[in-house]
């Protein structure tokens, strides 16, 4: 009965056109009345505590860092030093929007900004060039969810503050996933691409390799530097966040010098709104969260998968079944937001390695944001490359089995997970 309110009241807030934190509000009210434990200080004090956090801090500063790159040139560079050294070959285009979104990953963090970035930019080229703008858009699409898998990803921030797991570890394991993710895209493409009748770019000099690639010294630096400081123990996650702030601002302002002091009130608000957005969010989770475990809502749903508990990977097929089929009607931050405390006493109890499953249990939030009928970053791809959704849905579904073929096999094989997580952290 406890989750069936929980369940209604939330959905029900939803269906009224309620915005996702205050329909969670609604939610752990609702879980108060049914419990008889109403008190209006517990919820503003679980408001304001969700919001207190350290780790979290990282979130606005990565959404700055973001918006920072963007502007000062960054995200241009790295796809135009990906475009001298493939951009020649059949489908070339295809491969550098690969590359640009595992780059760009490593940057911002952000699903729906990568997305925006690589479609401004490569998909008015690859209608000139004569690709079909279904299968592109859904590429571009699929590449932008590689973000919340590399570090630094806000995702990950997310799920280790609610699930109280490392968050270094969580970013240090999602670096070959990530990889992975990005190669099963390069093999759907060529098998779905290579005998397209499409314009192939002329080869360029290795001079003029050597000199854009040059060009883009700084936005390659700057990922080095935020994954070399976290494994080196130079710095936190939080931390990593404002020197990538620091960073960007000075290369945009200094170097590159595409940022003038001018721009930067705008930045920041958009940055702010953004952040302002998913902190709220959070905040009203933890309240949800913390009447979830007052309900012992995480104990009901163990007796649920009790038949489950013994087989690992049983288990984890069920789990990521579960999320597949929420993440079909809910974003990505809601997802993470929802299910990680419900979710993670299971997981402790079945005795799942945390961090192995908060990769897995990202990448498939990330999925998600590929899947009607919410499917964030499809929206996205819509707006900026203007397609219309139905020819996005149909390009992207290649590249979506693709990315589920890649979460089927860190689920049969935990050690892909596990063994470079041991490497970078010994």
């Amino acid at each position: 009965m406890t989750i069936l309110v929980f369940v209604v009241s939330l959905l029900g807030a939803m269906a009224l056109g309620m915005p996702l934190a205050f329909s969670l509000l609604v939610s752990g009210v609702a879980l108060m009345l049914h419990l008889d434990q109403f008190d209006t200080q517990i919820v503003s004090q679980n408001l304001i505590s969700g919001a207190d956090n350290f780790p979290l801090m990282a979130v606005p500063f990565f959404m700055l860092a973001g918006e920072l790159m963007n502007a000062g040139g960054m995200s241009r560079r790295i796809v135009n030093s990906a475009m001298v050294w493939v951009g020649h070959f059949r489908g070339g285009l295809g491969y550098v929007a690969v590359f640009a979104a595992l780059v760009m990953a490593s940057l911002s963090g952000s699903a729906v900004a990568d997305t925006a970035a690589l479609a401004a930019v490569l998909m008015p080229m690859m209608r000139k060039a004569g690709y079909r703008m279904d299968r592109s858009a859904g590429l571009i699409a699929a590449g932008g969810i590689i973000a919340p898998v590399i570090p630094p990803s806000i995702g990950f921030i997310l799920f280790g503050v609610i699930g109280g797991v490392s968050i270094s570890k969580l970013f240090l394991a999602g670096i070959v996933p990530g990889i992975l993710m990005g190669a099963a895209l390069i093999v759907t493409w060529w098998l779905v691409a290579h005998n397209d009748k499409v314009d192939v770019a002329p080869k360029v000099p290795m001079g003029e390799r050597v000199r854009v690639t040059a060009d883009a010294f700084w936005s390659y630096l700057l990922a080095f530097t935020i994954i070399g400081g976290m494994k080196a123990g130079i710095f936190t996650p939080t931390e990593a966040a404002v020197v990538a702030v620091v960073y960007s601002l000075l290369v945009g302002l200094f170097v590159y010098r595409e940022i003038k002091f001018n721009q930067l009130y705008a930045i920041v608000l958009a940055a702010g709104k953004t952040s302002a957005i998913v902190m709220f969010l959070v905040a009203a989770a933890l309240v949800s969260a913390w009447l979830i475990t007052v309900a012992n809502i995480p104990n009901q749903i163990v007796a649920l998968m009790q038949p489950f508990i013994d087989n690992k990977t049983l288990l984890m097929v069920m789990l990521m079944l579960l999320v597949v089929i929420v993440g079909t009607a809910l974003d990505f931050a809601p997802t993470v937001l929802i299910l990680t405390p419900v979710l993670m006493p299971l997981v402790r109890q079945a005795g799942i390695d945390p961090v192995y499953f908060g990769v897995l249990f990202i990448i498939n939030n990330a999925i998600g944001l590929l899947t009607p009928p919410v499917g964030t970053v499809l929206n996205v791809v819509c707006g900026v490359g203007r397609v219309p959704m139905h020819d996005v849905i149909k390009g992207v579904w290649p590249f979506l089995l693709s990315q589920l073929v890649v979460l089927g096999l860190l689920i049969a094989f935990p050690q892909i997970v596990l063994a470079p997580l041991k490497f970078l952290t010994t």
